[in-house]
């Protein structure tokens, strides 16, 4: 083990933060209220990154402890998708027990290259738009990218920016729109409770909640769709990312940014 990698254990200024920040936030617990037909759902997840970044514009974190947390991350992240995979292997009859609309509903995340790419490249983001647009940027996701790209990279970067975009506002999201669609709309509750499960926890119980809110009666199936996407969002969805989704973002990605030079290119050429 390299001097520097030592050093990010014996920095104890940063533990004591990190442990005080999760200690704080179980304390704070769980809190929800509704909203129409939503629910917003603040999980200790949130308060986690709200004051970790409020406290990085303070004396008490320092230059030494924000560049000693950076690797921690993705050590952190790898722990979390060790657990998936230990959760996964016991799961396994019941994913297959969900049937072939559960199986294809990882086809859906899909749309976020579809509609988010174009979006990225037109603001003018550059590779960055790759990590935050091939996923929904969950940890498996998230994991991914640093593996192959790295912490530093422009990938990297994209990528933990939408993980904390969804960690401040995904359940919020995600607790109002399921709410409000499932009102709003012809398509039955439980479509809704298998949309929900995108891999993300928190979204997740966002989502359903709001969706057992307006059909108390369906509570039972609500959760059990909901659950059983959610799990294999975090079984299949990597391997989705891994074989079709990332490579289907840099394609497109290429294409996107080689037809936006030549437009570029076309209106120097007449302006000359």
């Amino acid at each position: 083990m390299s001097e520097e990698r030592k050093n990010l254990w014996k920095d104890w200024r940063l533990h004591a933060i990190v442990l005080a920040i999760v200690i704080l936030t179980e304390f704070i617990g769980i809190h929800q209220f509704t909203v129409g037909p939503g629910v917003i759902l603040l999980l200790p997840m949130l308060y986690a990154i709200i004051i970790g970044l409020a406290l990085y514009f303070t004396p008490i974190v320092k230059e030494k402890q924000s560049k000693n947390a950076e690797p921690l991350i993705v050590l952190g992240v790898t722990l979390l998708i060790a657990k998936i995979g230990v959760i996964i292997g016991p799961s396994l009859p019941k994913i297959i027990a969900a049937g072939p609309a559960l199986l294809l509903q990882e086809f859906g995340n899909l749309g976020t290259i579809l509609l988010a790419l174009p979006v990225a490249v037109f603001l003018g983001l550059k590779r960055e738009s790759i990590g935050m647009t091939h996923s929904v940027a969950r940890e498996p996701n998230v994991g991914l990218i640093m593996d192959k790209f790295g912490f530093d990279s422009p990938e990297g970067r994209g990528v933990m920016s939408i993980y904390i975009f969804g960690t401040v506002f995904g359940a919020v999201f995600m607790g109002l729109i399921s709410g409000f669609l499932a009102t709003l709309t012809p398509l039955h509750p439980l479509s809704f409770a298998m949309a929900s499960g995108i891999g993300s926890g928190s979204m997740m119980a966002a989502a359903s909640g709001s969706l057992v809110a307006a059909f108390p009666d369906l509570e039972t199936d609500i959760l059990a769709f909901a659950g059983a996407s959610n799990l294999l969002s975090l079984s299949t969805g990597l391997y989705m990312s891994i074989f079709i989704g990332l490579p289907l973002t840099e394609k497109f990605y290429d294409i996107l940014t080689k037809r936006k030079q030549k437009k570029e290119e076309a209106k120097a050429g007449k302006g000359a």
